[in-house]
């Protein structure tokens, strides 16, 4: 008998809308992305298997549904990206630089040129709420988690899926689609299903895929089909807190040669003095117990592990209600705060003359800070954007569950 080839593995052509569905009744628009990184081939083969059962069954879809695929070139080729990470150039600034070019853009501004205009197409024509899924998979072992900008709407609607969420990534990885798109204040999550090569990787990522179908109002499942999905995804994750906190990225610089130390998981927890990599010919050792996530084993990416710390349920429960009764906009009152643009939920912070203002009392608040110049911080609400009120009406957001979020 033949050898199962692992479909991981195998050459994928790939058009850059693998599927759109329109459904024959009102609902949501939901759009899925996948390869924004080309070794990540797991997200395009599920969403093929997907849509191709949903083709048959057109009847039961409401609204609109979209499988949209990321970095073709790097694609076809296996590789993370080219000339630069697709997922790492969504800058306003940017993008703008990026569009005014003519015929000089590298082979990812080209990839983004064409997402662009595909998203704002799909924004122009399509119906709210709109939804909008990034799948990935991870270099190293992992569980599948979801990361997302850390807002309440985001978190209402994560906090369906029993599984860990990450908050507070976008405070390290600049440029994110997903922070583009959640800057302008979608629902908009990423999705890790597992190792790039796993099998289990794609298996993870239909399911997910069909559990947000079902959440987002898009897809209708009977009961028992949402019983067995559930038990499917969140079995294996039951006994881990849900919230958990980036605090720490070790990043690597242009002329470091680094390289993780084998066995390290995703989540995985970490003595005193364990040495984790090697960077420029020196050991680089834990200084205390940590939590890693995400450490790097491949070649492109300049992102070589972070550390990260759960979230006391108590504290999710305080940034609620803190964000709720807008305590941000009391904080321009005090000495070296100052508003950058109120319209967009950004604060100015001197942090000579307000230290005592930690980062973490930001997060409470809803805002990711990043370094101005060496005096300053910017923080960014992630609650001003929030189009809540185009979510009102749906089922999620209007369910009995209560949480922190």
């Amino acid at each position: 008998m033949p050898a199962v080839q692992n479909p991981v593995k195998q050459h994928v052509l790939v058009k850059r809308i693998i599927g759109h569905l329109q459904g024959k009744n009102k609902g949501p628009t939901v759009v899925f992305f996948a390869g924004i990184h080309g070794n990540e081939q797991a997200g395009v083969l599920a969403l093929n298997r997907v849509f191709q059962n949903l083709e048959q069954h057109k009847s039961g879809i409401n609204g609109e549904i979209y499988a949209i695929a990321g970095n073709l070139q790097a694609l076809d080729k296996k590789v993370r990206f080219q000339t630069e990470d697709l997922n790492r150039i969504w800058i306003p600034d940017r993008i703008q630089t990026i569009l005014s070019k003519n015929g000089e853009c590298s082979e990812e501004e080209i990839e983004l040129l064409h997402l662009h205009e595909l998203l704002f197409n799909i924004l122009k024509k399509g119906k709210p709420p709109f939804y909008f899924i990034d799948l990935h998979t991870t270099s190293s072992d992992t569980m599948p988690f979801v990361v997302l900008n850390d807002s309440l709407l985001n978190r209402k609607f994560a906090s369906n899926y029993t599984l860990p969420i990450i908050l507070g990534i976008e405070e390290y990885l600049k440029g994110a689609l997903l922070s583009f798109i959640n800057d302008m204040g979608y629902v908009s999550l990423g999705y890790e299903s597992g190792q790039h090569d796993d099998p289990k990787a794609v298996v993870n990522c239909e399911e997910f895929i069909r559990y947000t179908l079902k959440i987002a109002d898009s897809v209708g499942f009977d009961q028992g089909k949402k019983t067995f999905l559930e038990n499917e995804i969140f079995t294996q994750h039951k006994s881990l807190p849900i919230f958990y906190e980036i605090y720490y990225q070790y990043r690597i610089e242009s002329k470091h040669d680094f390289k993780m130390l084998p066995g390290f998981v995703n989540f995985q927890q970490i003595a005193k003095g364990i040495a984790i990599a090697h960077c420029n010919g020196t050991v680089m050792q834990t200084d205390r117990k940590r939590q890693i996530f995400m450490p790097l084993y491949q070649d492109q990416g300049s992102e070589g592990f972070y550390f990260i710390r759960p979230i006391p349920r108590a504290l999710l429960w305080l940034s609620k209600g803190l964000r709720r009764f807008k305590v941000d906009h009391f904080l321009v009152k005090l000495p070296g705060i100052d508003w950058k643009s109120k319209e967009n939920g950004t604060m100015m912070v001197d942090q000579k003359v307000a230290r005592f203002m930690a980062k973490s009392f930001f997060h409470l608040l809803g805002y990711r800070a990043r370094q101005y110049d060496s005096a300053h911080l910017v923080v960014k609400s992630r609650e001003a954007a929030s189009k809540t009120k185009e979510y009102e009406n749906a089922s999620w957001f209007r369910g009995k569950k209560r949480g922190p979020y």
